[in-house]
């Protein structure tokens, strides 16, 4: 089968896998490396001959995965694993196997998937991650890699002053905006419709969603949204970080690092910069800060905090769906047991709710309450990964036919929103939007 086609960057081809073609690690920008770490990223300058799509690239510099719980969850089966590198500008790409791939006859709906993993860890081509399921229904899955930690979101004065723009960080969500640039210019050539691209993503990934839709960076570029566990109005996850405040840390960094320039700086190696790394995160947990290397409030990817963002009406007026899991992050088993169900589940109540009063468009909500088999973790922070990919097959829990069946259903609700906005198709239990008058939320479980 031919699997070449013609982008603005050139050819690539890429091959047939499980009745869908696939495209792994396209080059969406420059390797940020050398003079080139630390800045956003540079548009790459194409190539001659046909480019070979065939092997998955390299992940982002971030810690060892295949340690505790998540490690055993996600991470534990070698074959998924890829090598570590600061060049990790790459994205992947499932699409329908009837694409006819020099003259497509269709456009098909493009998902443009954002990992998650605390803006520390992840990447697109995770055991949990597929999009033959997605492909089979006609729509395409695009994952990506996106720069983490130190290397996605320091800031620091120096690297402000030499910006044109006075600000620093954020150069992970800048390389995800790379990202989304490419596929809104390049898609038609795998059979997509640039016009029909949704954005979605899970913890970090939802964070970052919010914040792709909160900054006018972004365009027209996105038709629709899907947070998962950390998209919400006014008490999610995201947290409105000032450029000052960012570049603290990263003048904190700078010190543990012994750097006395930008110049000595980019010049230490990954290996070097571990060190600092883990000093700083220990300070910054043990002084109750969480995460902070996160997006911050530049004037020029963010203007301002989330939740006025949505109070001026300047978040994309487009269809939402979200939602979050029975046993998710900052939700207890005490709250639990007292019949609350967290701030995640009320953030996303609150976001739909306040879509309603904006633009009369409630949001679609959902509540994910599979007890996970296997150990006493429940309906954890990302166990619906699983089953909204169709990787249910992969996990090392005794699932059952029974979370086959799920993960068909939410698949079909997840493609069906991607193509028209709305998760509801025949054969399907009715998705109500959740309003204040009829406050639905969709429950899944087996």
């Amino acid at each position: 089968m031919n699997t070449v086609v013609t982008t603005r960057k050139g050819k690539i081809s890429g091959c047939a896998e499980n009745g869908c073609l696939v495209y792994k690690g396209i080059p969406y920008a420059k390797p940020p490396v050398g003079e080139l770490r630390w800045k956003a990223p540079q548009d790459t300058e194409g190539w001659d001959g046909i480019y070979e799509a065939v092997r998955f690239s390299a992940k982002a510099v971030q810690g060892e995965q295949n340690v505790g719980f998540y490690g055993k969850e996600f991470y534990a089966d070698p074959a998924y694993d890829v090598e570590i590198s600061e060049d990790c500008l790459y994205l992947n790409i499932w699409a329908p196997e009837t694409a006819d791939t020099e003259m497509p006859r269709q456009k098909y709906p493009v998902a443009f998937w954002i990992h998650g993993g605390a803006f520390m860890s992840g990447y697109g081509s995770e055991q949990e991650f597929d999009g033959a399921a997605y492909a089979k229904r006609g729509v395409i899955l695009v994952t990506i890699n996106y720069r983490l930690n130190v290397y996605g979101f320091l800031a620091h004065p120096w690297l402000s002053e030499e910006n044109e723009n006075g600000t620093s960080g954020n150069y992970g969500i800048l390389d995800q905006i790379a990202a989304l640039k490419w596929v809104y210019e390049n898609i038609e050539a795998f059979g997509g419709d640039p016009d029909n691209i949704t954005i979605f993503g899970q913890s970090a990934g939802a964070m970052s969603v919010q914040t792709l839709l909160s900054s006018e960076l972004t365009g027209d570029m996105i038709a629709k949204a899907i947070l998962q566990s950390g998209g919400s109005y006014g008490n999610g996850i995201n947290r409105d970080m000032p450029l000052r405040e960012a570049e603290a840390y990263g003048e904190r960094f700078a010190e543990l690092a012994g750097a006395r320039d930008l110049e000595e700086l980019r010049a230490m190696s990954a290996r070097e910069l571990e060190k600092p790394y883990g000093q700083m995160m220990e300070e910054a947990f043990a002084f109750g800060k969480g995460l902070f290397l996160v997006p911050n409030i530049d004037n020029c990817l963010l203007k301002q905090g989330y939740k006025s963002i949505i109070d001026e009406k300047k978040l994309k007026h487009i269809p939402y769906l979200l939602g979050s899991t029975k046993n998710d992050i900052m939700v207890t088993k005490e709250e639990l047991a007292a019949g609350e169900k967290g701030t995640l589940y009320e953030g996303c109540a609150a976001f739909s709710y306040k879509m309603e009063e904006l633009w009369q468009e409630p949001s679609y909500v959902y509540y994910f309450t599979r007890q996970m088999p296997g150990d006493e973790e429940g309906a954890f922070h990302s166990s619906e990964l699983w089953y909204m990919f169709g990787t249910v097959r992969r996990c090392w829990r005794p699932l059952t036919e029974a979370d086959e069946k799920l993960s068909e259903r939410m698949l079909d609700y997840w493609t069906n929103f991607m193509k028209r906005g709305n998760p509801n198709g025949d054969g399907l239990d009715e998705w109500k939007p959740c309003s204040k008058a009829e406050p639905f939320v969709m429950e899944f479980d087996v």
